[in-house]
């Protein structure tokens, strides 16, 4: 399990996030898990083509916002 930071910028707004990647991912798991302010808002899953989609969404932050953490997750190449 590795944590990292990570921002993305939405509606000139930064967001910062905490993102733990679970390296030895298994299918009962999502490979990476998000949170704002310490609260857990969603989970990613690869896909197809190394193109991540959301695992888990709580809702607390706004969908565009996690596709937007998703393409930066997959530009780091994960």
């Amino acid at each position: 399990m590795e944590k990292f930071e990570i921002s993305v910028s939405s509606d000139n707004q930064n967001h910062h996030f905490e993102v733990v990647d679970y390296m030895h991912h298994s299918s009962d798991h999502c490979k990476f898990e998000v949170f704002k302010e310490g609260k857990f808002v969603a989970s990613f899953e690869p896909g197809a083509h190394k193109v991540l989609h959301i695992c888990k969404n709580t809702g607390v932050v706004e969908e565009g916002l996690l596709h937007l953490l998703a393409d930066q997750l997959e530009s780091y190449n994960l």
